[in-house]
């Protein structure tokens, strides 16, 4: 069974920086491609990030472009978002997902791409 397990999330001043992680187990993730989503009450669950397993690739939402970086560790299965220069309009619950079919036509940038999706981890910026 696959299981996401992202952490990281906090309180933080806007200005400031928190780095996201996610742990992925249960079968190997070698192929796929992971990203990062947010949802803000009230919203809808919004694209942030995406990276392939193999690290190329990345690319951003145009709200964090320049701001966050997307990386992983494939040998501990692990992505991560640094975040940097947080603003207030960064409060979000933070979900990582797994696209297990990569090389399907369409946009990316979608939830409905995404098979597998952790519990979320709570982002604050406060003014």
């Amino acid at each position: 069974q696959v299981q996401l397990e992202e952490s990281g999330g906090g309180l933080v001043q806007a200005g400031g920086s928190l780095r996201l992680s996610c742990a992925a187990s249960g079968r190997t993730f070698s192929g796929f491609a992971m990203g990062w989503f947010r949802q803000a009450p009230g919203k809808e669950r919004e694209f942030v990030a995406r990276i392939n397993w193999n690290g190329d690739r990345p690319y951003y939402s145009d709200s964090v472009k320049g701001r966050f970086t997307i990386s992983r560790d494939s040998g501990k299965n692990t992505i991560y978002l640094q975040m940097n220069s947080l603003e207030p309009g960064d409060t979000a619950v933070y979900y990582c997902a797994a696209d297990m079919a990569p090389w399907r036509v369409g946009d990316s940038s979608l939830p409905s791409r995404y098979n597998y999706w952790g519990q979320g981890t709570q982002v604050t910026v406060s003014s």
